[in-house]
């Protein structure tokens, strides 16, 4: 693995009748993203892995809505949890 290379991970949280659209909640890279992966884990939230995606949303700061030219994307994203919880 390349030493330069780190991990990253972004958590978002929606509420459709309080947001306009999903915020990030988290974000890191390293260890406070492996941290960020286990605690999803821990409390069953599904993970997605968009390398693209996380590079994106990486930019955005804590607290901040996804900016609407990102939409398509993280509707996506939000499809793939709604199919995993409806599993569950």
């Amino acid at each position: 693995m390349d030493k330069k290379f780190k991990k990253k991970a972004v958590a978002l949280k929606y509420d459709r009748k309080t947001q306009n659209a999903p915020k990030i909640t988290a974000k890191g890279k390293g260890k406070v993203a492996q941290k960020i992966i286990e605690l999803a884990r821990k409390h069953d939230i599904p993970i997605k892995d968009d390398p693209d995606l996380i590079e994106v949303l990486s930019s955005l700061e804590i607290d901040e809505e996804i900016p609407s030219q990102i939409y398509v994307a993280v509707a996506e994203l939000l499809a793939f949890v709604y199919s995993m919880n409806s599993r569950q």
